[in-house]
């Protein structure tokens, strides 16, 4: 068989698309993903289908869309779906595929095509399953300290790493990944995927990356002319502003923790240096295909909110680099696109790059080959449902309960800081789009749905809940 090249697939949590050097961040350090980027191609109007965790890897894992492979609202204990899996098909095609940190996949333990698979879930301790992050720190010494720095796995606390650097779970993924390169089958191509839990908190950087920041100037929060506070909010603001947002933090603060934030990028780019060094002194690097991105983005307060779950820049929008072999020259070097791509075309975009048939499920596209004209997303049903309609320069975001139409120019408006949906110029294309919401409408979202275009539910009074929990704190492992 002709040689085919080796395939390398980095994924992130919680990093927006333009947090990237390259990408004129004013603050962000991020000298390894630039060079990536200087070597390959980066796709800037790269989005999540659906900007949270477990459905966004369900896109990449089978690259279909939330309708298809059955999750819209982050279902935890779900099974992933009787579907081809990315690993899967490239070992149906004489691949070894072999899989670092986070799968967040039920059973837990599920390979899904994997040959195997070194797990780090992030303290899910719910299934009783000892992951292999956390077994290492027991071998090491400090068994079941993974979670004793305090810190919350989706609040904006934080602090240095509690434990020596070499313990710390970036660095163990990427250490692990790269003794599984140096352990390869010689004979045969291999698929490795290395999943970071990072920057997603909790907010634990090693002190060193933490200094990297200090005293250095943030780049302050972007809040549009169309945020309103309180119940004239839409239902699904109010909610996330209530479950996300940092509570009792001042401004100083904020900022702080976003300067921990970005410490935790700069770790996660620094430690793929490690993997990236070992690909090269195993004479490997010209010979593999390497791709970056990110399940999601983060809020990190534009807009006054938080976290993820909505189609805002900082959330649906995530960075996308493409480092072709340097074989076959199908991926140019140092070249921005801004072609539309969606989480669902990173499988039949690395298939293709291996020569190796799309299965007929995929209905993701090759964005090497393929132009996209459209992208729908979907987050949530009822109170929680946001919908985005996206044609590669507008973007439309509905929220289904009180009606609510935004409409944005994204090369114009790259922080979604002004709302077009009333601009009677426009009014052609605001219709366009919310008919192709109704277009992809199913299951519940039928409710809102009359003469082919939505038409909303009225708002309700939102009963937010209390937070006894300190948003899923964990404790002794």
């Amino acid at each position: 068989m002709p040689a085919r090249p080796n395939v390398l697939l980095i994924t992130v949590d919680h990093w927006f698309g333009r947090l990237l050097g390259c990408a004129g961040h004013p603050v962000i350090q991020t000298p390894t993903l630039d060079s990536l980027a200087a070597a390959g191609t980066r796709y800037t109007r790269a989005y999540s289908e659906s900007p949270v965790c477990v459905p966004a890897r369900r896109s990449i894992m089978t690259g279909t869309t939330p309708r298809t492979h059955g999750d819209r609202i982050f279902q935890q204990d779900l099974p992933m779906p009787e579907l081809p899996t990315l690993a899967q098909t490239f070992r149906d095609n004489g691949y070894q595929a072999y899989a670092v940190g986070k799968l967040h996949v039920f059973p837990q333990r599920s390979r899904i095509g994997f040959d195997d698979v070194w797990l780090s879930e992030e303290g899910r301790s719910q299934w009783g399953v000892a992951d292999d992050y956390e077994r290492f720190l027991a071998a090491n010494g400090h068994a079941g300290l993974s979670y004793a720095h305090g810190m919350s796995n989706n609040q904006y606390t934080y602090r240095p790493w509690h434990l020596p650097e070499t313990m710390h779970v970036t660095h163990w993924a990427a250490r692990t990944m790269a003794e599984t390169i140096v352990r390869r089958d010689p004979t045969k191509p291999a698929f490795w995927y290395l999943s970071f839990t990072a920057p997603h908190p909790p907010l634990t950087p090693p002190a060193a990356y933490l200094d990297m920041y200090a005293g250095q100037e943030m780049d302050e929060p972007i809040v549009g002319d169309w945020v309103v506070q309180g119940e004239t909010a839409p239902p699904q603001l109010q909610r996330r502003r209530h479950a996300d947002s940092p509570v009792g933090m001042r401004e100083a603060e904020e900022l702080a923790a976003k300067r921990a934030f970005y410490a935790q990028c700069t770790y996660v780019d620094h430690q793929l240096r490690f993997v990236i060094g070992t690909l090269r002194e195993q004479g490997l690097l010209d010979d593999t295909v390497i791709m970056f991105t990110s399940d999601h983005g983060d809020m990190l307060g534009d807009h006054d909110l938080w976290a993820k779950r909505v189609f805002y820049e900082k959330s649906a929008n995530v960075p996308m680099l493409l480092v072709g072999d340097t074989t076959s020259g199908r991926v140019p070097a140092g070249e921005v696109d801004d072609r539309l791509v969606g989480l669902q075309d990173v499988m039949p975009t690395l298939l293709g790059l291996a020569g190796i048939e799309v299965p007929d499920e995929v209905e993701g596209v090759s964005m090497v080959e393929d132009t996209r004209t459209f992208l729908h997303g979907e987050y949530g049903e009822g109170a929680e449902a946001t919908r985005m309609a996206h044609d590669g320069r507008h973007k439309l975001v509905y929220y289904p309960m009180g009606n609510v139409v935004q409409l944005f120019d994204v090369p114009a408006d790259p922080w979604d800081e002004h709302d077009l949906a009333g601009v009677p110029e426009l009014a052609p294309v605001r219709e366009r789009l919310l008919r192709k919401i109704a277009d992809e409408a199913y299951g519940t979202d039928l409710e809102w749905i009359t003469d082919g275009l939505p038409t909303g539910l009225q708002a309700q009074a939102q009963r937010l809940p209390v937070d006894r929990g300190l948003s899923q704190q964990r404790g002794l492992h």
